[in-house]
């Protein structure tokens, strides 16, 4: 129980004040008159201003309440790393103990996991939420159990009491790290882009080892192996194989003695882009439809065109003297035998065999095809004669043989069933409101897929692999009308698109491909065939256990299925002949970026109040009272204040000036002032 006396005015100060001042005027005058009851009236206002003031005695029944410690428990990765799980946890459980058996104290002891998704340890969030729901004037103190690797240190804290940090951890411990810097997202195929590697050894290292071995793997291939030194930036040239997403992984072996492999490895996803499409025209003798091909390659800003176009055949005989007229010679021989491998894609529009191209050319044309290249035919009724590019060396690569015969009747240009899972014509643009066709030449023996058809389903445009090569026949001269409008026109553009993307084997119309993407830790995996059924894909985690999921179809010929994966990493995924790898988060999580235990991120906090730093290893700190603001921390020992709050169970309030005794001391006083004054 405790008494204090408080003041509770009947009027408000300032008019107290005033009435304190005229009565101290009204004593001083009458001690200046030589009054005998001065003192008497004196005393007579201080009854009444007391009485004003309101002064009472209060007493409080309080209880005492316990002073509250936080335990802030860091379990998040890099607390795995060595024995730093149970150096803490053993520290932890005797500390509790030690403040356990201390008088008048409660301990709460809060866990900090891994934060969400990548976001490392936040321990000062954690800390902050636990604050919340404690009352700031019971807590004594907090005390952190980390490696002091946190990763939300700045986070604004308004601490109550000290805080402390027992470090986890060994003054010996040292890991080795590998990060790759300034890699884009997007590369140009067949230019090379420059990475900047650095590998670092933290911590206490030891002093030999200045070379490490470099593994670099694409798209999950067999690594190739280099030593570089330690310690340095290394500029490092990376030229992309394909189109696409491409995946490096640069890894380390890990070294005797260091922390973890988990920062050992990069990996990158880079997708692979063409600078430009090289193109080479063919145009036999001019049709309508030859300045729409044109038109439609010169629109691509991306498409570097050389238009080879016969304008005056050797068979024509007009009289003009040669020397007189103003063409000059085209550079067939170096087009078509020296620099035939600088285009991606060869377009014959009706081209027929004059002489002009002799078969030696259009044989290497055939064997371009055969080490890598693109040929587009595109047929006119020249196709179906015996000057056909099909009586030619160059036949020998096309997929389908002209039957002689040319079908002048409209007809309108249909995707076959394989056609509605090939890539190049599945979900055409308006499909079924195109305009009609007016000629098809008559093909027989398609090799390959045929993907359209014309006239009483005769094959229309028919795709085949030749080699390493890819070649396309369109059996008609008549695309031209989708691009004029002709009853409602049609896709040409966004089917030549495809075509040129597909002989140029971009993997996003591949007949045949799996592929992924990632989402956090959430893999989209997608298989496209001309098949009617796909096997189960097999994904292989990155410590080598196995699942296989089974295929949703979501439309003809594209297949598709979820899968979330358990850990970061690259993951190899096996479907068939089909293969893909694909990393899921950051090869090295933000836990292990850092991992040698450090104090460097928490002292702005400890410092504060003047907590202390304490490394477990040199054993678990004393804990003692310390009065606030002095130091909490020294050797071997750590601090808490005292907060000494209660809780006030009873309040109760005793006047000391009673309005019945106001009256009466007032009443006496004023009596014996005038009786005194009066006998005088």
């Amino acid at each position: 129980m405790t008494g204090t006396l408080i003041l509770d005015p009947l009027v408000p100060l300032p008019l107290l004040a005033v009435v304190a001042a005229i009565a101290l005027a009204a004593v001083v005058i009458a001690v200046l008159r030589g009054l005998n009851g001065w003192a008497l009236r004196g005393l007579a206002a201080l009854v009444v201003l007391g009485a004003l003031a309101g002064p009472s005695y209060q007493q409080e029944d309080r209880a005492p309440l316990s002073d509250i410690v936080l335990m802030v428990e860091d379990q998040s990765a890099s607390q795995r790393l060595g024995d730093r799980a149970a150096q803490s946890s053993d520290a932890a459980n005797a500390l509790a103990a030690s403040i356990a058996a201390r008088p008048n104290t409660e301990l709460r002891r809060v866990t900090v996991p891994d934060g969400a998704g990548d976001a490392g340890t936040e321990l000062m969030r954690t800390l902050t939420d636990a604050l919340a729901e404690e009352p700031r004037g019971r807590v004594a103190g907090v005390i952190a159990i980390s490696d002091g690797r946190v990763h939300d240190a700045d986070l604004p804290i308004n601490l109550p009491a000290p805080m402390h940090l027992l470090m986890s951890g060994l003054e010996a411990d040292w890991d080795r790290r590998l990060t790759v810097r300034n890699a884009p997202a997007f590369a140009i195929i067949g230019e090379p882009v420059t990475l900047t590697l650095r590998i670092d050894d933290l911590g206490a290292a030891p002093a030999d080892q200045q070379l490490a071995e470099l593994d670099i793997s694409v798209d999950g291939d067999a690594p190739q192996t280099f030593r570089v030194p330690v310690g340095e930036d290394l500029e490092l040239p990376i030229t992309l194989p394909h189109g696409g997403r491409n995946v490096i992984r640069f890894s380390l072996p890990q070294a005797d003695g260091e922390l973890t492999d988990r920062n050992n490895s990069a990996l990158i996803q880079m997708n692979g882009v063409r600078d430009r499409l090289r193109v080479l025209l063919v145009s036999g003798e001019p049709h309508p439809g030859g300045r729409t091909w044109r038109n439609l390659l010169k629109s691509d800003s991306s498409v570097d065109l050389v238009h080879f176009t016969i304008l005056r055949p050797p068979e024509k005989q007009d009289g003009v003297p040669v020397d007189e007229l103003s063409l000059i010679a085209f550079p067939t021989r170096e087009l078509f035998m020296e620099k035939i491998q600088d285009f991606d894609l060869i377009i014959f529009d009706r081209y027929k065999r004059r002489g002009i191209l002799p078969a030696l050319y259009l044989d290497n044309v055939a064997n371009y095809v055969r080490e890598g290249g693109a040929v587009l035919v595109a047929a006119g009724p020249d196709f179906a004669s015996a000057d056909s590019l099909f009586r030619s060396p160059l036949g020998q690569v096309l997929p389908a043989t002209p039957t002689a015969r040319v079908v002048e009747e409209p007809y309108l240009p249909t995707v076959t069933e394989l056609g509605q899972r090939h890539p190049v014509t599945t979900n055409l643009p308006s499909a079924g409101d195109w305009g009609r066709w007016l000629r098809q030449i008559d093909v027989g023996n398609p090799q390959g897929n045929v993907v359209m058809q014309g006239v009483d389903e005769r094959p229309l445009l028919v795709l085949n692999r030749v080699g390493e090569g890819r070649v396309a026949l369109i059996a008609s001269d008549h695309a031209w009308l989708w691009s004029r409008g002709y009853e409602g026109g049609g896709p040409q553009l966004e089917l030549l698109r495809r075509l040129a993307h597909w002989m140029m084997k971009e993997p996003e119309l591949e007949e045949e491909a799996l592929t992924a993407t990632a989402e956090g830790q959430t893999m989209r995996i997608s298989r496209r065939t001309l098949g009617e059924t796909v096997p189960p894909v097999t994904i292989t985690a990155p410590d080598g256990s196995t699942v296989e999921l089974t295929f949703e179809e979501k439309a003809p010929g594209q297949f598709e299925t979820v899968f979330e994966g358990p850990e970061i990493g690259l993951y190899r995924l096996a479907n068939g002949d089909q293969n893909a790898v694909i990393g899921l988060g950051p090869a090295a999580p933000r836990e292990f970026v850092e991992t040698i235990a450090s104090a460097d991120a928490l002292t702005p906090q400890v410092d504060a109040l003047r907590g202390g730093v304490i490394r477990l290893e040199n054993g678990l700190p004393r804990v003692r009272d310390v009065r606030a603001g002095r130091p909490a921390a020294g050797r071997g020992w750590i601090g808490l204040t005292p907060r000494d709050a209660y809780e006030t169970l009873d309040v109760r309030q005793t006047a000391i000036l009673p309005p019945w005794l106001v009256l009466l001391l007032s009443a006496v006083l004023i009596t014996a002032a005038w009786l005194r004054e009066g006998r005088r």
